[in-house]
């Protein structure tokens, strides 16, 4: 056996030790919260994955389901997402999301705001852990040009790299004027094939050639032709093409912000960013609103909650 075999099996034992003792800390009265956070929150996706198979080889149950009978409310919420890989994070959410919770524009903002690969990575997650095809519960909950798009972003492969073609770019700014401010009324499908078919980076340079063309933003443009879900997704999508963290930004300070805070978006947003993009989510949050978001989330969270998400978030530099 390698050393590296037994680092790893060394490792994994002695972090479900740790974990088990939380549990039985005091039969009868709960578990040590705060041990299950400690532990959990500073695992990455590998070393979750190996406790967890540890403890279902020793006690012939899933690690989640003890977290869920022993944890309650948002920190319960938020470390059972977390168990998860970032693929099952986003099966899981969006399958919530078009069942259970009924909450069909989180459903959208993942799969809007993820890239093909992100997509086409936690589709086969979504079938192996639910029993169902991603597509066929969009087709069951969305309804018109909105569940046309969702369909069209989770079966189309996309380029993610940087290069453009210049002359695509400038006939796509064209056609979505043609679909949309040009005429009375809109060419649904235009908006909807070319933002879902094209690179987050020929997206980017669509909106610059269509201000540079017509005087106005892709973006005011979607929001005047279209409405409801629909807009929301083809925002969504146009927003995350130019700076995906400065829209997951956006939408944390609309969950913080006011009376209350949206716990189910600090959730989904906090949890499924930590492995993508964390550290230019806080960058972008600092840059726009002259604070951290580790001081938004500790003055809107409190208890076990809010010391599992700050630990999530990381240094507050």
């Amino acid at each position: 056996m390698s050393k590296m075999i037994e680092h790893c099996i060394f490792w994994s034992m002695s972090n479900l030790q740790s974990i088990t003792r939380a549990f039985f800390v005091c039969p009868g009265f709960g578990c040590d919260t705060a041990a299950v956070v400690n532990i959990l929150a500073h695992r990455d996706a590998t070393q979750r994955s190996l406790i967890q198979n540890e403890y279902r080889s020793m006690y012939h149950e899933a690690l989640s389901k003890r977290v869920s009978s022993e944890l309650s409310g948002d920190v319960k919420r938020a470390v059972l997402l977390w168990l998860h890989d970032p693929a099952g994070r986003d099966a899981t959410v969006v399958r919530q999301a078009l069942h259970s919770e009924l909450d069909l524009k989180a459903a959208t903002e993942v799969i809007c705001s993820r890239t093909s690969t992100q997509i086409q990575h936690f589709k086969q997650v979504y079938h192996s852990l639910f029993g169902s095809y991603l597509e066929h519960d969009i087709e069951y909950q969305a309804t018109g040009d909105h569940k046309k798009l969702l369909l069209a972003c989770a079966s189309t492969p996309r380029y993610e790299g940087p290069e453009i073609d210049r002359a695509m770019v400038e006939h796509d700014a064209k056609a979505l004027y043609k679909a949309g401010e040009k005429k009375l009324g809109t060419d649904e499908k235009t908006f909807i094939r070319i933002f879902s078919e094209r690179s987050r980076a020929h997206l980017a340079a669509v909106d610059s050639a269509y201000h540079s063309m017509y005087g106005n933003s892709l973006k005011k443009a979607v929001k005047s032709e279209t409405s409801g879900l629909f807009e929301f997704g083809l925002v969504t999508i146009l927003q995350c093409a130019q700076n995906p963290a400065k829209y997951f930004a956006k939408v944390l300070r609309k969950a913080m912000k006011g009376l209350g805070t949206n716990d189910t978006t600090l959730i989904r947003i906090i949890v499924t960013r930590t492995e993508i993009d964390m550290q230019y989510i806080k960058a972008e949050y600092r840059r726009k609103h002259g604070k951290s978001l580790n001081d938004a989330v500790h003055s809107e969270t409190s208890g076990h909650y809010r010391t599992f998400l700050l630990s999530l978030l990381g240094p507050n530099h």
